[in-house]
């Protein structure tokens, strides 16, 4: 509801006489709401949005236009975009009903247009966004999403918003090298685990990571290392020479989380992972 004031003013032989001040209000009957499916993200997460427009009045809103700013936030003199629409995940229902796809261009920011709510009615408009590379993720990080519903008489633009933050984890990957990758038979080999980490939280004894494999052929006489530390038997890791079965005890692993920095020229956030190495050499 928006009160409003008016005055007229009678104008005669270099007179000016002002009216009286009326007021009235005017009922809104076109409201919105903006909603992310999932309220966290990750590097490389789609969302799912959804805009909700409900109209209470007796006659239809038509041709309206709904803008996302898909994120946007000012990064110096630059203005940034976090997210990035997804082409064709656009979908639009009418009272419940999918509707032919209403013209979208991506942008950004994200514009849709030719959207009509019934009366006494609702549509929906659903769509999903890719998170990028102009996104944030450092530890309790958001992503403010700004949608704007306007046009089709609407006296006042409506604008809604949708605030996701950043999943506060650790995110691992492991990759194994093999050096030399020719040996000859009692010949020694090194495996090499990289443990990386591109999560904002660093993964923690309490996350009892353990490393498994099962070597073929099996490994004789093994040493093993984790970050040039030199690992026990029993305490840090087991390994049985019959089976070339290698486990690593939990809790002996750590990984520290992952950094962030922000170029100050493209305004894309790189990441550094945290790393862990293990070694383990052995004749076969």
């Amino acid at each position: 509801m928006a009160v409003f004031f008016n005055q007229a003013t009678l104008s005669y032989n270099n007179t000016v006489t002002n009216s009286n001040v009326v007021s009235g209000e005017l009922l809104e009957v076109l409201s919105a709401t903006k909603t992310a499916v999932r309220a966290e993200y990750r590097p490389d997460d789609r969302i799912t949005y959804l805009i909700s427009i409900v109209n209470t009045g007796t006659l239809p809103y038509t041709d309206l236009t709904v803008t996302d700013n898909l994120g946007a936030y000012e990064s110096g003199a630059t203005t940034l975009y976090p997210l990035t629409y997804v082409e064709d995940s656009l979908r639009y229902f009418s009272n419940g009903v999918l509707q032919a796809t209403p013209v979208a261009q991506a942008g950004p920011p994200l514009t849709v247009s030719g959207i009509t709510v019934p009366a006494n009615g609702n549509a929906l408009i659903i769509y999903e966004a890719a998170v990028n590379q102009f996104a944030p993720f450092g530890v309790d990080a958001t992503i403010v999403n700004e949608a704007t519903v306007s046009g089709g008489g609407l006296s006042t633009p409506i604008t809604v918003t949708a605030t996701i933050e950043t999943e506060d984890i650790a995110v691992l990957s492991i990759s194994k090298a093999i050096c030399p990758s020719a040996v000859v038979e009692n010949g020694q080999l090194t495996y090499t685990f990289i443990i990386e980490n591109t999560g904002n939280t660093a993964a923690v004894a309490t996350d009892d990571i353990i490393v498994t494999d099962t070597f073929n052929p099996i490994l004789n006489g093994i040493t093993v290392t984790f970050n040039n530390e030199t690992w026990t038997e029993g305490v840090n890791y087991t390994y049985d020479e019959a089976t070339g079965q290698f486990a690593t005890v939990a809790g002996q692993i750590t990984i520290p989380a992952a950094t962030y920095a922000q170029d100050p020229d493209t305004g894309v956030w790189v990441i550094t992972p945290g790393v862990g190495i293990l070694r383990i050499t052995g004749t076969i």
